[in-house]
């Protein structure tokens, strides 16, 4: 079972610290898998990016807390994204890139129960179909 006051106080921690971390997560994003960065070439103004993190926000919050939308907004997600061009096995890539984002503004602050209930964050991201 997820640890929610670990995930939360993450969050935190990376909001206190750094702001807004939309450009760092696309930066890991884009330098892990760059075949996906031509799929933004209309995101000019980098509102897209910035809506996809929000969202990304609100399923974490929502998986951690209630679990009212987390579930279905990520397996709606995934058909969408196939319409885009993103290929399944890259869908999960976005939290991945958020937890290495979240990680990388940590630093030595990263602790070991971090990078467990994120890691468990991830894989029951990943099994929802």
């Amino acid at each position: 079972m997820i640890d929610s006051a670990v995930i939360l106080e993450t969050l935190q921690s990376v909001a206190d610290r750094h702001g807004d971390p939309t450009a760092l997560i696309y930066r890991r994003l884009f330098t892990a898998h760059p075949e996906l960065e031509a799929l933004f070439h209309m995101d000019r103004d980098g509102g897209v990016r910035a809506s996809m993190v929000q969202q990304g926000f609100e399923c974490i919050l929502d998986y951690v807390g209630p679990r009212l939308v987390a579930v279905q907004i990520i397996s709606a997600a995934r058909v969408h994204h196939d319409g885009y061009g993103v290929p399944a096995v890259r869908f999960d890539d976005f939290f991945v890139a958020m937890r290495d984002a979240f990680r990388d503004i940590m630093g030595d602050d990263w602790s070991a129960a971090m990078e467990a209930q994120w890691a468990l964050l991830l894989r029951e991201f990943a099994a929802v179909r």
